[in-house]
Parts: structure tokens; C-alpha cells; sequence
């Protein structure tokens, strides 16, 4: 892909001011599928839709500069930081879609799940070899990509492998969104290192995952007096670590004490 243009798309309520890549067909049509197949709003990716379309008589134009396109990574502009935010927004008013399903009421949403993990992360004792600050960054960055794609649970019939293509795409787009460069690449590698389940730290952080949610099971049964006993069912002999075996031993042990 080339270097980037500024485009200001206005809104009912703000202007969008974001760098967009000078899309080529193929990315087009990458665009388009992904749109295709995704079971969100429209309005989720309009602004992505308008990119695409305007992409091509930007590239013929004078606004490009070639020899932008071997530029070092830089940090993200002011607009494509708050872009990039607005957009991170969906995550505070998206509820996790297993508690609404459950008819749980005031159901926490995807960004309260990811900043308790983080307090998980950052209160857990010190473990030889592991690098709490990535733990840390790993929550709060695992679900990121649910701000397009949706909390997709395994009610919804959707395999493994396509709920993880959607979300690549969508982190994909997110990263674009924020205008590329170092910031970017480490929410990127964080999140596929979390994916992939491949160091320790993901390994932590799935615990974690899988922690928050049993605690938070055992909270709305406590005050809203249901059976959620299907979730601490799905987590049973699935913890990977010592930190995340000895927390969720002590949720049981309180649960059975009611």
C-alpha cells in the first residue's frame, strides 16, 4: 500500500478526520467482503465504506507524496488517535452477549470485562520470567477488535477459525484506523500473541479471561439470585496456570459457601 492521505468526512454530530491508505482493487474487494459478511450495523464501518470509494481519485491526485512511502513509523496523529478511540467506544456500550442471552439485567459491557482482567494483571504476585506490563497491555487490548465484529459466543454457530478471521480483519482495520506505526504493530502483535496462546504472559491472560468471567457469574448470581451454573461448567479443567487455578479454586470455594 502507499502512504496516507488526510480525509475529513463530515458527520451529523463531528467531523472524521482520519489518515486512509491508498487502497488498491484487491484491497477494495477485501473491504467489501469483509462488509459482506459481517452481521453489524452499517454504521459501524461507513466510514471505512467512504474511504474505499474516494481512494482511487485521491491516488491520481497531487495530495500524495511518493516519497512519503519509506517514512519511518511515526505516532499516531491527534485525529487518528481520537478516531481510533471513537471507534474504541463501542466497547463501553456493547454488552457481553453471554449474560444478555441469560437475561441478566444490566449486564456488564466488553470494556468492563477487559479492565477488571487489567486489575487482574496488575495485581497478581510477580511471577519469575513473566512481563506483567505486556499482561497488563494484553487485556486490555484481547477483546479490541469486539468494537467491530460484536462479542461473538459460541451460541451464535460461528466456527473458531471464522470468528478469528473477522476479528483479524477488523484489527486490521482498527490499525489502519490509527494511522499505522509502533503503537499500532504492538496492539497488533499483543493481540495475536494472545490468540495464539503462544508465551506465557497470553497463557496468564487467558486465565484471566476465563476468571473475570466465573467472578462475574458468581456476582450476578449473588444479587440477582439466577443460575449460571453453565459458566463455571465451560471453564472447568481449562485454567493453564498456577495464579489462574488458585483464583478460580477460591470463586468455587465461595460459591458452595452461599
Amino acid at each position: 500500500m502507499g502512504s496516507g492521505s488526510r480525509i475529513v468526512f463530515p458527520c451529523r454530530a463531528f467531523s472524521l478526520a482520519f489518515l486512509v491508505p491508498s487502497f488498491t482493487s484487491s484491497t477494495q474487494l477485501s473491504l467489501k467482503s469483509f462488509l459482506a459478511h459481517t452481521s453489524l450495523p452499517p454504521t459501524a464501518f461507513s466510514f471505512l465504506r467512504m474511504a474505499s470509494s474516494s481512494s482511487s481519485s485521491l491516488t491520481n491526485g497531487n495530495d500524495i507524496n511518493p516519497s512519503n512511502d519509506a517514512a519511518a513509523p511515526s505516532p499516531p496523529s491527534a485525529s487518528s488517535a481520537i478516531d481510533f478511540l471513537t471507534l474504541c467506544h463501542r466497547l463501553k456500550t456493547t454488552k457481553r452477549a453471554g449474560w444478555v442471552r441469560r437475561d441478566v439485567q444490566n449486564p456488564e459491557s466488553i470494556a468492563d470485562h477487559m479492565y477488571r482482567m487489567g486489575l487482574m494483571a496488575l495485581i497478581a504476585s510477580d511471577i519469575p520470567g513473566i512481563d506483567q506490563d505486556k499482561c497488563v497491555k494484553m487485556a486490555i487490548v484481547h477483546d479490541i477488535a469486539e468494537a467491530i465484529v460484536g462479542d461473538i459466543t459460541p451460541s451464535d454457530g460461528i466456527s473458531k477459525a471464522e470468528k478469528s478471521r473477522r476479528e483479524r480483519e477488523a484489527l486490521d482495520h482498527m490499525c489502519k484506523l490509527l494511522g499505522g506505526g509502533s503503537r499500532a504493530k504492538e496492539i497488533e502483535e499483543l493481540w495475536m500473541e494472545y490468540e495464539e496462546n503462544t508465551s506465557s504472559e497470553a497463557k496468564i491472560v487467558k486465565d484471566f479471561d476465563k476468571v473475570e468471567m466465573i467472578l462475574q457469574a458468581l456476582e450476578y448470581e449473588n444479587e440477582q439470585g439466577v443460575d449460571l451454573d453453565e459458566f463455571f461448567q465451560s471453564t472447568a479443567g481449562r485454567f493453564q496456570t498456577e495464579v489462574g487455578k488458585a483464583w478460580a479454586s477460591e470463586i468455587a470455594s465461595r460459591r458452595k459457601q452461599r
